[in-house]
């Protein structure tokens, strides 16, 4: 009996070691490699990364970390203006991140760029740039770690979001400092203030209806456009297909918009206000006839072709729409 208790003893002791010895190289593994993306952390809030370092740091195992990775196609041959405006906002996150009192190394914030990490697009199926993905520290990315950019746009607030909703770490977003609302606040302040000590017998331009009413316009039809929403979700300019060089000004989605797409809108919305107030002034003003009718002529123009292109903009977003004007 006792000596099949030694060789049970054996046995056991035989099993339990490389178990034993693989846990403890697991952690090793996994020491090294959060030591690594520690030391660079602390020189760059965005860890550049190629196809080697990805592969070892955010697809092989052991990871108990996250690490949100953008990738990207920075090299001006590319001509990707929509990846220099999403990697501006991507760096205010990692840096409000990196010196947050609450940084750990739960999360890393890593980029790879097209040019020095081609084979991680091609193992990914990865055809388009910029994109944000989530690799959480248990088991693969899930839909939901795949950023919704064409949606949600992408302002540092907004990815912060994302970030909080997929790793559960909240990042709150600091930007540096930028003066130009002050300073275009004070030219502002400047010019009233010049004007009206030029003027300070005569204020009369001050009830000036026509300049009141000039900047109102301006002000609602920059509203209307979407310029608001633009402010707030910080959408790219435009899209361009990396396949085919195609450029989109027009977001396909009733749920999103591009810039560009804003300045299209206000460009139809102001023309067909301008084709309005021609039409009000060849009814209402005093001068010869037939001016009057060139000006009915050319409000009634400016009226067909331009509301005619603002409904096919809105017929382009929301498929389906049934009716037309003018011409598609």
């Amino acid at each position: 009996m006792a000596a099949v208790a030694v060789l049970a003893l054996l046995l056991l002791l035989a099993w339990g070691s490389p178990r034993a010895a693989g846990q403890k190289r697991k952690e090793m593994v996994l020491s090294e490699k959060v030591n690594q993306l520690m030391e660079w952390a602390s020189k760059r809030s965005v860890i550049r990364m190629n196809g080697d370092k990805f592969r070892r740091l955010v697809k092989a195992p052991p990871r108990n970390y996250s690490v949100i990775v953008m990738f990207t196609a920075l090299q001006p041959h590319r001509q990707c203006v929509v990846c220099k405006q999403a990697d501006e906002e991507y760096q205010i996150l990692a840096n409000s991140w990196r010196y947050s009192s609450a940084f750990t190394n739960k999360i890393f914030f890593a980029m790879v760029d097209f040019d020095e990490g081609s084979d991680v697009f091609q193992m990914l199926n990865m055809n388009s740039a910029p994109t944000f993905i989530n690799f959480p520290a248990k088991g693969k990315p899930k839909r939901g770690d795949t950023y919704e950019l064409q949606v949600r746009g992408f302002a540092a607030e907004q990815l912060a979001r994302w970030v909080a909703d997929r790793t559960d770490v909240n990042i709150r977003v600091i930007r540096p400092p930028n003066y130009a609302g002050p300073l275009m606040l004070g030219l502002l302040l400047a010019v009233i203030g010049g004007l009206v000590y030029l003027r300070g017998s005569n204020l009369d331009f001050l009830y000036n209806k026509t300049g009141w009413a000039f900047a109102a316009l301006c002000f609602v039809l920059a509203m209307t456009s979407g310029q608001m929403w633009n402010h707030i979700r910080g959408p790219p300019y435009a899209h361009k297909n990396p396949h085919t060089g195609q450029v989109n000004y027009i977001h396909g989605s009733s749920q999103a918009q591009f810039v560009a797409e804003t300045h299209i809108v206000l460009l139809f919305n102001g023309g067909v206000t301008l084709g309005m107030v021609l039409l009000h002034e060849a009814a209402t003003s005093d001068m010869d006839v037939g001016k009057r009718k060139i000006m009915c002529v050319v409000g009634i123009g400016l009226v067909v072709v331009f509301f005619s292109w603002l409904l096919s903009v809105f017929r382009s977003k929301y498929h389906g729409y049934p009716y037309r004007y003018g011409f598609a």
